[in-house]
């Protein structure tokens, strides 16, 4: 078997192509969604076209800033602690009352904060963050692999959420360095998803609000657990991207949602969250059933391609399926719908004999 490890989640060295962003998207913790329209927007200078941001005058320029330093000023003056929390990196976050302006860094964090009945407390995010619809109205304060931190400033949170496996880790220590409180998360299982609810609910003071939807999500994944514990084994290749061909590694939450559906990932023993792997690895796997997600409601073409290899089960059972990447790709609540729509494509191939 032909295999080559990739260093982390967004793929590790990508080549300076258009391509580039939307293989990210697919390979990230909730990049996958398509902008609704247009180009990122975003607001402060850093996020502005050179043209418009040369439309500032020196005065203008230097009283923004100042403003800006003024509220950081304000954000980093003692407090005595009302809401205590330890982060996903272990740091200490203390806030003097729970968080009224919140700034995501990440559209999963996003859908995080209104799960914990946190969304009237959002004041900024950044691009694809398109769920739910309320975050498309939000200001824009970059994208998660580069942020504007004088926009962020400029929003006077008391509190931002950071992706520590996506966002630039010198941005969250410029902004914890200013004052303000940084959450970072760092979803890597199933189990991490209520535990986030759970904690981003505390942050914002919110607790009864997250304790129901953590609650929904672990009731709702148990559930299917169940329902699926004598199910017959379905061998799946869940494919990432296709040029390089790339799936999830055993520990990664999509291996965790096909096994709690009955499935056998045929790559489970690759430790890296999305190995790159070759066509010649996944002929040898013999999958019983393909599922994809691809980018945003695009069907991907890759996966029709499949077809040129008749001999695959999953192709002469027709088993090849598309899994809405916003649902199983983004560390959020929605991968119970995701895990949803995984068991029901196991269950369709079920009903299949297995092609011999």
């Amino acid at each position: 078997m032909h295999v080559v490890h990739v260093g982390n989640s967004l793929g590790g060295a990508l080549p300076a192509t258009a391509a580039v962003g939307s293989r990210r998207r697919a390979l990230g913790l909730g990049q996958s969604a398509v902008p609704q329209s247009g180009p990122d927007r975003t607001i402060g200078t850093g996020g502005l076209e050179p043209a418009k941001a040369a439309g500032r005058t020196p005065a203008r320029r230097w009283w923004h800033v100042a403003q800006v330093m003024w509220w950081a000023l304000l954000l980093g003056a003692p407090v005595h602690a009302q809401v205590r929390v330890v982060d996903d990196t272990s740091l200490p976050i203390e806030l003097a009352e729970p968080a009224r302006r919140i700034v995501s860094l990440a559209p999963h964090i996003t859908e995080l904060l209104f799960a914990a009945g946190a969304g009237d407390r959002v004041v900024g995010v950044v691009a694809y963050s398109n769920h739910p619809p309320a975050a498309r109205r939000l200001p824009s304060v970059g994208s998660y692999t580069g942020v504007d931190t004088e926009a962020i400033l400029a929003l006077r949170p008391n509190l931002v959420v950071g992706w520590q496996g996506g966002n630039q880790p010198a941005e969250l220590d410029l902004l914890a360095g200013l004052g303000v409180a940084v959450y970072r998360t760092d979803p890597r299982t199933l189990a991490d998803i209520p535990r986030a609810i759970r904690q981003l609910g505390r942050l914002a003071g919110t607790r009864d609000s997250a304790e129901a939807a953590a609650r929904t999500f672990e009731v709702g994944l148990a559930a299917l657990a169940e329902s699926h514990r004598n199910a017959r084994r379905v061998s799946v290749f869940y494919q990432v991207w296709d040029a390089p061909i790339m799936t999830v590694g055993g520990d990664h939450w999509i291996s965790q949602i096909i096994d709690l559906c009955g499935g056998t990932n045929v790559f489970a023993a690759l430790k890296a969250p999305t190995p790159t792997v070759s066509l010649e690895a996944v002929l040898a796997t013999a999958p019983e059933v393909i599922l994809t997600g691809g980018m945003g409601d695009v069907k991907p073409a890759w996966l029709a391609q499949w077809r040129n290899w008749p001999q695959l089960p999953a192709v002469r059972s027709g088993n090849l399926h598309v899994i809405n990447p916003d649902w199983l790709q983004r560390a959020g609540p929605r991968l119970l719908d995701g895990a949803r729509a995984v068991c029901a494509a196991l269950d369709q191939a079920r009903t299949i004999p297995p092609a011999r």
